[in-house]
């Protein structure tokens, strides 16, 4: 019976949080589309086509998986800072907390709802890209195993963004001036063998580089960065946040008065 309550509440949660982003689709979906069309167009077909080959590959083979990389890091973050922080806003996180369910089920159904949204949105880039480019697909597993986890991590970074926050001002600092520097100069448009020896050393300690060198070996199978070990960064990181996010939410940082 416990187990079953516990699974009518992380349903309810996640059919919650999938509902509110998916009936203001023009709003949370759309949008990144098209932006990142006009990645494809204007980097991809206009300037790409100066450009030479890079690993083998065309320009815009080359950026394609960063840029669908970069929608689903982006949109997982902003759909779990933006729920939870209204959540607090409007006072009916207080309901959840006092619920006889663990923290680990509130937690897990935010996190699933940013997982959902970064996925539809990643999925829907990849569709449009098709319209610019045929994309190989190397490894299928390394593929979803990848956009699933970037999200899981995201989802987490969001979470805690929200606990924090005491604005709405608040939610967009971390985005504006932490995760878009890391995210352009994560390896999105240029291979860090490119780089300067002293530039690649320092783009090294950004891990949103082996998120995006591991995404686009499973398209193009090719990486600067190990494979075994942008997955051990990237578990690392969930581990880590997930555990401080289960600790913010049973001490009730910032959500109780």
């Amino acid at each position: 019976m416990v187990s079953r309550a516990y699974w009518v509440a992380f349903k309810t949660l996640l059919r919650k949080e999938i509902r509110r982003f998916s009936r203001i689709w023009v709003q949370t979906i759309l949008p990144p589309v098209i932006t990142t069309a006009l990645y494809f167009i204007i980097f991809g077909n206009l300037i790409g086509r100066q450009l030479p080959a890079i690993e083998g590959y065309r320009y815009i083979d080359y950026i394609v998986p960063g840029l669908i990389l970069m929608s689903i890091i982006s949109n997982a973050y902003a759909n779990v800072v933006s729920s939870f922080y209204g959540s607090k806003f409007q006072h009916y996180v207080e309901e959840q907390l006092i619920a006889p369910i663990p923290s680990w089920v509130i937690l897990i159904g935010y996190l699933s709802g940013g997982v959902a949204r970064g996925l539809s949105v990643g999925a829907a880039v990849t569709l449009v890209s098709q319209v610019f480019t045929s994309l190989p697909l190397h490894n299928l597993w390394v593929v979803f195993s990848m956009a699933l986890l970037t999200s899981i991590l995201f989802s987490l970074g969001g979470f805690i963004n929200a606990v924090y926050a005491q604005s709405f001002d608040d939610i967009t600092i971390i985005p504006t001036f932490v995760l878009t520097p890391l995210t352009y100069l994560g390896g999105i448009f240029y291979s860090i063998d490119m780089l300067p020896e002293s530039w690649r050393c320092i783009s090294l300690g950004n891990p949103i580089l082996y998120l995006i060198n591991a995404f686009r070996y499973g398209f193009l199978g090719v990486s600067d960065i190990g494979l075994l070990q942008a997955y051990a960064i990237v578990l690392l990181f969930i581990s880590v946040l997930f555990a401080y996010s289960l600790y913010l939410l049973k001490v009730g940082r910032g959500l109780k008065s």
